[in-house]
């Protein structure tokens, strides 16, 4: 039996099949499995001469904290209101100026808190009394010195001091984040070239980059004793910064 085909249904068949054809060259994606983390790399074009390779790199540095950031405070409960907040005031006081006695800047202490509340016991609806907590932050630059100064500030507050915890921080990380930079872009730059050489296509310029910033500190909680009179002890360790950077490349 003979089939025949309309000249103008032909067409469309033909138009049809070379689309296919040409989305199925340009619009492609890759990825390999990085361990931990996948990374991905996309080529894609809509129109001849207008593919993408789309990667992303990462780079990190690692550094030497050189901060300490002190979060500290008084808490006192007395018969009334003001009877409990003049204690802590006079605790809180006592702290600020110690810190200030052995070295600290005053713009680099600042108070972070203020809480006044009632004390009750069993159901009774009558306060028996009022508590008062002032807490305030202060930053220690100098890391050789940074326990004596800690132990001087719970030593100040007596039985009233409670410390929150501290946190080890980078200073300056600023050239650090420009290696961590480099070192990403280089890895996507690497990554890029990698699929381009398997995709049998050129690796074209640079069509736009982003980039995500990330610094992970120590942190340590902290427990202090005002009878204790040694100096608290200070591991800085090690501090990371790393880049993240999403780059689309010619092809």
């Amino acid at each position: 039996m003979a089939i025949s085909i309309n000249p103008s249904y032909r067409a469309a068949a033909i138009g049809v099949a070379s689309a296919a054809l040409l989305v199925g060259a340009f619009s492609f994606g890759v990825s390999r499995d990085g361990g931990s983390t996948a990374q991905a790399a996309t080529t894609t074009a809509s129109t001849p001469g207008s593919a993408r390779i789309t990667v992303t790199g990462t780079g990190s540095v690692t550094g030497t904290p050189n901060q300490l950031m002190l979060s500290m405070g008084v808490q006192v409960n007395g018969a009334s209101v003001s009877s409990a907040l003049a204690e802590a005031n006079q605790a809180a006081s006592s702290v600020t100026d110690a810190l200030r006695q052995r070295g600290v800047a005053a713009a680099d202490i600042q108070t972070s808190g203020l809480s006044i509340y009632p004390n009750y016991q069993g159901n009774s609806q009558v306060p028996v009394g009022y508590g008062v907590s002032e807490s305030l932050t202060a930053t220690l630059d100098n890391l050789s010195v940074a326990g004596s100064q800690i132990e001087a500030a719970v030593h100040a507050g007596g039985n009233a001091t409670t410390v929150d915890n501290v946190s080890l921080n980078l200073a300056d990380d600023g050239s650090l984040l420009a290696s961590a930079r480099a070192n990403a872009i280089n890895d996507a730059h690497a990554k890029a070239a990698q699929f381009a050489k398997a995709l049998g296509v050129p690796l074209g310029q640079v069509i736009s980059v982003s980039s995500a910033d990330q610094s992970t500190p120590v942190m340590f909680g902290a427990e202090a004793s005002a009878a204790k009179s040694s100096s608290v002890p200070i591991s800085p360790g090690s501090q990371q910064v790393s880049v993240s950077v999403t780059v689309v490349y010619a092809a």
